[in-house]
């Protein structure tokens, strides 16, 4: 492999840009060439690319967003869309991509893997933290930290007037960043979409709140927790009882500026192991290692697992379609057993 693209789809997350500084940089020290790919799998499909060296990667790792801009692509859902994106790779002369993105990001990988043999792979990047079998994705320690901050704003005023404020954070299905941004703001209520949401038990418990003395409180709530969202909750709420409330949106505001040290850390890392996955011609989804996925990783490196096995355990529901982490570590132990 003499050449790779590299591209970032989706929502944009903090610590993009420090991904993709750290894969042309580690694809230049491996002596390859990389390609940038505008704009996702739109840019894939119109042939929107530039040649990525050292220097043009340079002061980016600090930069939110990403360089490489994003977008979504619905001609990219179709056949026909992919087979132009794949004409254009192969016009390119690129050999293998780095996918820095979420699941919608990782859908479309795996089809040009499985369609036209492109080699993939994949770096989660996402706020959200919901991509399977890895504990952290890019930007989510950013996005955490950047709600953290408008909570602890928002509850001095909260306390000055006296109000029960209902605060909205990004997480359509998933209440990652609600669960991390309300336990370390001290908020009363956390509402996330895994759990049901029962807005006179809500009610209640703040009411509770008041007879205690307390009189200003917190409610975190996952936009994808209850119909309408915070402002929904809180119309919900006072069908049960009347509070002095007020509902906060933070929004888009989560997804921008500066990535902190631990995603900078995370993308630096996760976006070299991926060079050295393509160069080693490996397809494997790359997690940030757990103890099980260190252990899975760990003998892949070591030659333990074929490519071809990986590829097949990737199909599926989840990443792999061994029935949980034991199953697939059985039979990592089969193939080193059995010599390779």
């Amino acid at each position: 492999m003499k050449r790779i693209g590299v591209f970032t789809s989706g929502g944009d997350a903090p610590g993009m840009n420090a991904a993709i500084r750290a894969v042309v940089r580690q694809a230049y020290a491996l002596g390859l060439e990389v390609i940038g790919i505008r704009r996702g799998y739109a840019g894939m499909i119109l042939g929107e690319m530039v040649p990525l060296g050292v220097r043009d990667v340079a002061n980016i790792l600090q930069r939110g967003g990403t360089v490489l801009l994003t977008a979504r692509s619905q001609e990219f859902l179709t056949e026909e869309g992919r087979a132009k994106a794949a004409e254009k790779l192969k016009a390119a002369g690129i050999e293998g991509l780095v996918a820095i993105g979420g699941d919608g990001t990782f859908r479309g990988a795996m089809r040009l893997l499985e369609e036209h043999k492109v080699p993939v792979v994949g770096v989660p990047g996402t706020i959200d933290n919901d991509l399977y079998g890895t504990d952290y994705t890019i930007g989510f320690d950013t996005a955490v930290n950047t709600a953290l901050e408008a909570i602890d704003r928002i509850r001095d005023t909260a306390a000055s007037h006296e109000r029960v404020f209902f605060i909205e954070v990004m997480g359509r299905s998933s209440g990652f960043i609600a669960l991390d941004v309300g336990l370390a703001g001290g908020a009363e209520v956390i509402a996330v979409p895994e759990e049901p949401v029962d807005p006179k038990t809500i009610a209640e418990g703040l009411m509770e709140s008041l007879r205690r003395g307390k009189s200003s409180s917190i409610v975190v709530v996952a936009e994808g927790a209850y119909p309408g969202g915070a402002a929904g909750l809180l119309a919900a709420i006072q069908e049960h009882v009347r509070v002095e409330a007020r509902v906060t949106v933070l929004g888009h505001i989560q997804r921008g500026g500066s990535p902190t040290a631990k995603d900078r850390i995370l993308a630096s890392r996760l976006g070299a192991a991926a060079v050295e996955a393509l160069a080693g011609r490996t397809r494997y989804l790359l997690l940030l290692p757990g103890p099980e996925a260190r252990a899975w990783l760990e003998a892949a490196g070591k030659g333990l697992v074929r490519p071809e096995e990986l590829s097949v355990w990737r199909r599926g529901e989840t990443p792999f379609t061994a029935k949980g982490w034991d199953e697939a570590l059985a039979r990592l132990e089969e193939v080193a057993h059995a010599g390779g």
